[in-house]
């Protein structure tokens, strides 16, 4: 018999549903040493924690081969999202499905009244989120009293959320007699305190190795300049052409700005943020399973629990906030024995912290280039040429097609129009800014870069042929390289290596970049602009064909300041101002601003003579 400590009924739906023998965590759950007991189970993303709680509480709920009639749920599964805890719900549907059990989902989105009427119809198990479960709770729709298992899925991502006031609350209101399992990806500090709360002599398995990342999933980190994001990612999405591919962003704008750029360019794309309504998200997924879509945009949230077979291929648009985010994301690939790709994005400023994450997480991956365009032409001719070469059997329609063809054209005509055919059913590729001496010519780490002198930008490599720009502050406004670099960089979709000098005069001040990046730095300062063409704390950033009418300043030892504008003090950069503030960290002032002192009490001690 291929599962010996399991129910019979349990060991025919695994047999059914094509299980072969079961996965470490699931072999785990179901030894006697675990039977009966509270467990803290940490195991990584995709290796069947669904069907092993599903498992692990059978004991607690199948008598006689059957689930007994119950008027309260005798057993429940919280899940931090909607698309899991339904995920949940159908896992268990086909697992006890044989049992004759009852299962009712409650999630946010959805309607309340009728998951009331199904609590009130009698459910023996129910899966749902943490609000909706309060929610039906303190109604009185929810009645825990005769539970006897109580699982927490994902419960390291509930307590990121805020949720632990609702999950509290939820088990507060259990017998003490239940069962509590509690499974997770990762057990940081805050959920070993919610175990020691809830838990009696818990047994605690962990099948993550010392090797935290994925053994199946290819890791690769793909420096760009930030400017190049959006482009770096289609070109991507093309060289490795993933049946299904998820990309991750960090905000629900961010989500939409780049599912909207994907379709405008031709990709089969869908959304999930938590802007979506159920509905919508449901159509989403739908698409994906149908293959309608290939690419997922989704941020971290509402991609939790996604199980899609067919996904090979995760991006990180945006860096992960740690490593745990970065195992969460990468898992919804790679699953089940299947192998998957997992590429992280990264502007070249940001290397260092991104190389300091993967040692953390002990992940080795490869760092290269963005795939370029000629590289993504490269790999359609490959792919091409394997498709048309492969064998197949041909119809007599085909055939009667080829040979009026043949007649028609010669066959160095009709290859070029099969390849001009297949090249238009797919978005063209993104030409990048060319990596220069920060991409295939990098320095290995402890080596450093030879850095040019200070000095005019005119003369520094690059800035032969540049064009000028203007910014609608100057020193009256207390404006300072410190702070006008990060914003132009922000702004104009540019790395700080792409701005040459800056020179700030009375009232304005004046920059130069590479003529060309030109275009495409002022097509990104507008597109961050209001109608006024300003920002939020009100900067104007327009074109100066002129350049600037005023010298670079000089301090008295005749060296010009940093990036040739900002005055120097006897320390270093000094802004000046109203009070002589040498802060740094403030952006533009109001030039009527009076210097307060400070409060008696909050001087500096006099020194004595």
């Amino acid at each position: 018999m291929p599962f010996e400590n399991l129910s019979p009924v349990l060991s025919d739906a695994l047999t059914a549903r094509g299980y072969e023998a079961l996965t470490p965590v699931q072999t785990h759950v179901t030894e006697d040493e675990a039977k009966g007991r509270d467990l803290l189970v940490s195991a990584q993303t995709g290796s069947g924690k669904t069907v092993a709680f599903g498992l692990a509480m059978a004991d607690e709920l199948i008598e006689d081969g059957r689930l007994p009639f119950a008027t309260s749920p005798l057993a429940l599964i919280i899940a931090p999202t909607r698309e899991l805890a339904m995920q949940v719900s159908r896992e268990l549907g086909w697992l006890y499905g044989k049992a004759g059990a009852r299962i009712a989902t409650c999630v946010g989105g959805m309607d309340a009244s009728k998951e009331r009427r199904a609590l009130g119809q009698g459910v023996q198990i129910v899966v749902g989120t943490p609000g909706r479960l309060r929610d039906h709770l303190e109604r009185g729709a929810l009645d825990l009293t005769a539970l006897r298992v109580a699982v927490l899925d994902e419960a390291d991502e509930m307590l990121d959320m805020g949720f632990r006031d609702d999950l509290e609350e939820i088990l507060d209101a259990t017998p003490e007699t239940r069962r509590t399992l509690l499974f997770s990806a990762t057990l940081p500090k805050p959920i070993v305190q919610l175990a020691k709360r809830y838990q009696r002599d818990a047994l605690r398995i962990s099948t993550v190795g010392e090797d935290r990342g994925h053994g199946d999933i290819s890791y690769q980190v793909v420096t760009v300049a930030p400017a190049d994001i959006e482009g770096a990612v289609i070109n991507l999405l093309r060289l490795h052409d993933a049946e299904t591919a998820m990309l991750f962003c960090a905000t629900r704008d961010n989500v939409r700005r780049l599912h909207a750029s994907l379709v405008e360019r031709g990709f089969a794309a869908v959304a999930l943020s938590g802007e979506h309504s159920q509905n919508e998200r449901n159509a989403a997924l739908q698409a994906l399973r149908d293959r309608r879509a290939k690419v997922c945009v989704a941020t971290d949230v509402a991609a939790r629990g996604i199980d899609l077979p067919t996904l090979s291929l995760v991006i990180h648009v945006e860096i992960p906030r740690d490593a745990e985010a970065l195992q969460h994301r990468s898992g919804r690939t790679g699953r089940a024995g299947k192998k998957g790709t997992a590429v992280l994005i990264v502007p070249y400023p940001r290397r260092r912290r991104v190389d300091g994450m993967l040692r953390g997480a002990k992940i080795e991956a490869d760092w290269m280039d963005a795939p370029t365009a000629a590289d993504v032409r490269q790999k359609d001719q490959e792919r091409l040429i394997e498709k048309l070469l492969a064998p197949v059997e041909h119809e007599p329609e085909d055939v009667e097609l080829a040979q009026r063809l043949m007649a028609e054209r010669s066959a160095e005509d009709i290859a070029a129009s099969l390849v001009r055919a297949h090249r238009a059913l797919m978005p063209p590729p993104e030409d990048l800014i060319d990596n220069g001496p920060r991409g295939r010519d990098r320095p290995e780490r402890g080596e450093r870069f030879e850095r040019p002198e200070r000095g005019s930008a005119d003369r520094r490599e690059g800035f032969e042929d540049s064009v000028w720009f203007r910014l609608n502050i100057g020193r009256h406004q207390n404006a300072d390289p410190r702070w006008i670099l990060p914003l132009l960089c922000r702004r104009g979709h540019v790395s700080k290596n792409e701005i040459g000098a800056i020179r700030i005069g009375p009232k304005e001040t004046m920059f130069n970049i590479p003529r060309g990046i030109a275009d495409r730095f002022m097509e990104a300062v507008q597109r961050s602009a209001n109608a006024d063409g300003e920002d939020d704390s009100g900067v104007a950033i327009t074109p100066a064909p002129d350049g600037p009418t005023y010298p670079p300043r000089r301090d008295k030892g005749g060296h010009g300041g940093p990036r040739d504008g900002a005055p120097r003090g006897p320390r270093g950069p000094m802004r000046a101002g109203p009070g002589g503030d040498r802060s740094g960290d403030r952006g533009p002032r109001d030039k009527n601003e009076r210097y307060k002192p400070k409060p008696y009490g909050q001087r500096s001690p006099r020194r004595p003579k």
